[in-house]
Parts: structure tokens; sequence; C-alpha cells
């Protein structure tokens, strides 16, 4: 990115108070309150995370908080031992906690489960003796690559409680991916499934794991969990003395498992991110660090209590699965909603119908999903009571203020603090939030940091500005350790500008007159049109304020004259016209926000966009066919199709 400062074009004046009932009973109440503990954070934040550390459970207590002789390779709480899984499960069995829902579980086609705290304490333990009779052990690499079933998370739990690494492969990934990922963290076992559900479709999980294992040679083991227990399992091949049935290896194991006594930093888990071109990168996050401020974000952000029911929509297979499904909301006590699905499946209001049945207080989903139910229409919201709702969040990518209103409104009942989360793979945890009793909040903006999160809006030569690169002062607990056998890497990508002095997430930024962070998009999705340097991000959500306008994707793409000229690729809703008055009347809405320099090259109507499978719009791609490219790297695309008729769409404009 070059030195001059980003152009802000969004001017967002709205603004909401939590409401005094809410702000009475949470954890932290006032503004007051929340500068006074900031302040002790950043002023000894080694006295701030020791005194947070001693809410948990240790085998041996820490000698030092923080070590930062190897910078950027920080280490927390070293000396210390302790077992996240303990701190997950057994702690709360000398409370009333352990005969209350920790999972509450719903599979697509219906069925439901509930485990308590004392029943996923004897399930995690006989998984991990199960393990452990296989050859499993401290160190060992596990691939987990499962449906969102409760098997899922008591895996996790396991390797956790065994000391094994675990490393989840969404289970939406290719064959390709399974490989890339086992072969470079080279995993000893694959736990799997026969098969899921998707949208009223069996996934042959075990089939896709036979195929991308086949050349691996590390694998000794795969473990495959049965679906339906109590039916015929879903076709698939079992190789002799490789191949266990999980319901067989538990048959005969133990109900208890003594807990590993892990070193702090022991590698608690591999998390691979998807790179633009290269292959993935193997995240490390180690156990006490992330341990305590998973514990620490979970229990003030979403104000955790134990009569709520937290419903998280994020597969286990990214970030936010393990720190606020697993980690985070086992470690305060709650109860944990998980559903198997799709949100369309059997129709639109699946999500809606699921918050009704089991009264969920917390709902924390993505802005790309909050856009496709927009685009699906407020009837399906409206059909149902959502009155249990007190608490909403989202996480992923920024929210365009007005999917931020509609979500308020139809959604939250203009009642329901919204904490709209910034943070990464990298970080563990969310680093940028409001908290619901304490900040107000502007559509669109993540509002200020975290305990102990020191940001930083900086020039590419490290002067502060008001817009500009986004970074992080100091190191924090959940901190990525490194990338996995890439320690240059790691330095080069997160360390390197500034001396070296800041983290940088590789987002652009800017700060409001009142000190709110507004995320503007990725720094490789900033346009520079006749000088003008402007977040994508920012520009996407003025397309959206059309009420035509369901989601859209803007991109940069070459321009003889302004150096960069814009395609705007947009979602119509349904019941709108996608005509040529419909793009005169965006064209007007640009004009009068931005000026007629951000004028669109082209306005492509388009049913999707390209996207990850985690939910993010995939704009290099969108770039590669608005230049007519060869596409890059697309092994993490969730519907291949979309290319094809995009680039059909794009050709006929």
């Amino acid at each position: 990115m070059k030195t001059q400062q980003l152009d802000t074009i969004l001017k967002e004046d709205r603004k909401f108070p939590p409401a005094k009932s809410f702000s009475k009973s949470a954890h932290i109440g006032s503004m007051e309150e929340y500068q006074a503990l900031y302040r002790q954070s950043l002023d000894d934040p080694e006295a701030y995370w020791s005194k947070v550390a001693e809410e948990l459970q240790w085998f041996k207590k820490w000698e030092t908080v923080l070590d930062s002789s190897d910078k950027p390779f920080f280490k927390w709480f070293t000396g210390g031992r302790t077992n996240i899984c303990y701190n997950c499960v057994d702690s709360h069995l000398k409370s009333a906690t352990r005969n209350k829902a920790a999972i509450i579980w719903e599979g697509e086609p219906g069925e439901e489960r509930v485990l308590t705290y004392s029943d996923l304490f004897r399930e995690v333990c006989v998984f991990a003796n199960s393990l452990k009779a296989i050859g499993v052990g401290k160190g060992d690499r596990v691939a987990i690559y499962l449906p969102m079933i409760p098997e899922l998370v008591i895996a996790l739990l396991a390797c956790a409680r065994i000391g094994a690494v675990h490393s989840v492969i969404f289970a939406g990934f290719s064959a390709e991916s399974i490989k890339d990922r086992v072969l470079d963290s080279e995993s000893k076992c694959v736990i799997t499934a026969d098969g899921g559900w998707r949208r009223g479709k069996v996934l042959p999980l075990k089939n896709i794991v036979d195929e991308g294992v086949s050349e691996c040679p590390c694998v000794e083991s795969v473990v495959v969990v049965q679906r339906h227990p109590e039916k015929e399992p879903f076709a698939c091949q079992m190789q002799n003395g490789r191949d266990y049935w999980y319901h067989d290896l538990a048959m005969d194991q133990p109900r208890k498992c003594e807990p590993e006594h892990c070193d702090s930093e022991d590698m608690l888990f591999l998390l691979y991110t998807s790179g633009t071109t290269g292959k993935p990168k193997g995240i490390i996050h180690t156990t006490a660090g992330y341990m305590v401020y998973t514990y620490h974000t979970a229990k003030y952000i979403f104000d955790l209590k134990p009569e709520d029911v937290y419903f998280c929509t994020a597969d286990v297979g990214w970030i936010t699965g393990h720190s606020y499904i697993v980690y985070g909301p086992l470690q305060n006590g709650a109860t944990v909603l998980i559903y198997e699905g799709a949100p369309n499946w059997p129709d639109e209001g699946r999500f809606w119908e699921i918050i009704e049945k089991y009264s969920a207080t917390i709902f924390y989903t993505a802005p790309t999903a909050i856009r496709a139910f927009m685009k699906w229409g407020d009837q399906w919201p409206a059909k149902k009571d959502l009155s249990s709702l007190r608490l909403l969040g989202t996480v992923g990518e920024p929210i365009n203020p007005e999917a931020w209103m509609w979500y308020h409104e139809k959604i939250g009942g203009e009642k329901c603090p919204i904490v709209d989360t910034w943070w990464q793979t990298e970080t563990g945890g969310i680093l940028l939030s409001p908290l619901p009793g304490v900040t107000p909040t502007k559509p669109g903006s993540a509002t200020l940091p975290f305990f102990g999160i020191e940001p930083a809006i900086l020039t590419e030569s490290g002067e502060e500005a008001t817009a500009g690169l986004l970074s992080i002062r100091n190191p924090w607990p959940g901190i990525l350790r490194g990338i996995y056998g890439d320690s240059e890497k790691y330095k080069e990508t997160y360390w390197p500008k500034w001396e070296g002095n800041y983290y940088f997430p590789g987002d652009g930024a800017r700060k409001d007159e009142d000190g709110y962070y507004w995320i503007v998009g990725r720094v490789d999705d900033v346009v520079n049109v006749s000088g003008h340097r402007i977040g994508t991000a920012e520009l996407e959500s003025i397309y959206v304020e059309h009420p035509a306008i369901a989601e859209s994707a803007v991109v940069g793409v070459k321009h003889d004259i302004k150096g960069q000229g814009l395609v705007s690729f947009v979602i119509v809703r349904e019941g709108f016209n996608a005509d040529d008055v419909l793009k005169g009347e965006l064209n007007d809405l640009v004009a009068k926000k931005i000026g007629k320099f951000a004028l669109p090259e082209k306005i492509i109507f388009s049913a999707d966009v390209p996207k990850t499978r985690s939910g993010k719009i995939m704009r290099r791609l969108l770039r590669d066919i608005a230049e007519g490219r060869a596409l890059g790297n697309v092994t993490t695309l969730a519907e291949p199709d979309v290319i094809d008729s995009l680039k059909e769409t794009y050709s006929e404009e």
C-alpha cells in the first residue's frame, strides 16, 4: 500500500447506546468501568493478564507472564502447566453446572441431542482413551474432517485432553485440500464420519478422506464416526489395519481419562488459512495464552450468563468455531447451541425456527449470512418468535451499515446490542468490539479495542493517521505463535513493517472523531481511482443502501486514464428488476455519496458472487474475471458454478 492516506467516504451519524436495563445486569455496565480496566490492561499488562489467568485451573502456576526475549515469537505464562479441556469440562463438575446443558445439538434432518457437562466429560474421556488405544499421544497431529455434530466438539476436547494437536479441516473442503493440510501438518491420524448433511444431501466425507490421504504416508489411522448410529452407515470403504469405526473403538474404553499436564507453550492446534495464491498457511496456537484470551473475551464480549443459550452459526472448521463455539463458551460454563446444516433447509426460516425452538438468547453470525437473510425477505424472521434474543454479534468481515440496521430491527427487535467483532484466525480471539453493556454502537463500526489491545493506524512510513494501515502495538495472550514449518514467513507476513514493532493484520482502517475504529477492508482490497484511495468495503456499503440490492462486491481494474476503474458486481433482491433503470439509480447514489469520480465502468447484475467456504467474497477472482485473466487458486471456492455464470454475464456486458 502506498503512503497516501486512505480516503474515507462513509459518514455514519446514527448511534445506539445500550439499554439501561441491559447495562444494569451486564458484567461491565459503564464506560467508566471499561476505561479503568482498559487503562490497567495497557499500563501493566502482566498484572492484568495474571489476574485473569488466576480465574482458571492450573496444575502448576506460571513463572513469567510474558516472555518477549525472542520477538516476534512471544510466549505467555511460561513455566506454567494446565489443560484447556480440563478448564472446559472438569472445572464445572464440582458445581451445579455439571447438570447443565453444555451442548444442545440439532441435525439438519431434525434429530436432537443434549449433553450436560457431566455427559460431555464422559464422552470426551472415552474419545481420548480411544485415541490413546490406537497410539495417538502428546504432540501427535490429528486431522479432523467432521460435520457439525457433537463428536466434532468432543474430538477437539479429546485431543486437547491428551496433548495431541488438532488440525480441523472444514468438511466442505476437497480431497486436494485435505491432502495439502495433512501432509503439511504430518498428521498421524484422521477423524472423519461416514457422511454429513448439507441442504438435504449427504456429503460422502469418508470417501473424500480416502481420496485425500491416498498419497499421505504419515497417516497411520482413520477413525470414522457413524453419523446415524441407529441406521445402516452411509456407503464407504473401510481399509483393514488403518480404519476404525469409532463406536467399535469406544465400546470398552474407561469413562475417565487423566488430563495431560501441558506446558503453557505446548501446541494446542493448527488451523490452516487459505493463501490467495500459494499453499495454505498452518497457523500455530498454543495452550495457555489462547485459553486465557478466549475465556476472557467470550465472558465480556458476549456477556455470558448461566441462563444463556448461545447460538453461533460458524463451523468449527473455522477459528470462530474453535474460539467461540468450543473453547471460549465452554470455559465459561455456557450452553452452546449447534446446528449441523444449511440456513435455508428445508426453507429460509431454519435459523429463526431454531432460535424460537430453543429460546436462544445470543446469536453470532456473519455479515454475508445477514445479507442472504435480507435477500430472502423479512417474512421469514417475522414468522417466528425471536423475543428470547438479548444480544447479537457479527464476525468475519466488516458489516454494511444497512445490513447492520436490518439485523438490529428485524432480528434484534431494536432492543439487542450488536457486537460487531473484528479479529482473525491469527489473533486467536476478538481484538476490536463493542462491550454490549457499555459501548454506544454505530452501524458498521467495530468501535473500541478489547482489554490489552492497543491499535494504531499508521502510514506506510509509520506516522499515525486517521485512516491507513491498521496495526497492533503489543502482543496479547491469544496471538499466533508462528506458521507451521516456516518461521521466516511468519515474520514477513505479520511483522513486515515499522521495524517489526507492530503486528500487521493486512487490513485498512479509519478512526472517527469518537475514537471508533472502522475496518475498510483488506489492504489489497483498496482501489486507487484518479488518485483517490478508497476501501472497497465502504463502496459496497453504498450499493447496499439501495432497497433493491442485497449484496455487492467492488473491484478495481486497470484503466488507461484513471489508473484504476471500478467494476461493481451486485445481487438484486427478489421482487426487483435488474435493468438499466436500476443501474441509473445506483450510479446516482454513488455520485451523491462519493462523487462522479467513483462511478463504475460496469455494473454487473449477478445471482451470486464467488465466496470462500467461510463466506468471504473472493474479490481476487472477480478481478481475474474483470480483467480476463486465468483464474488463480480456486480450491477454497464454495460454489464453483458461480464463476462460469459470472464469466458469461461479464462477456455479454
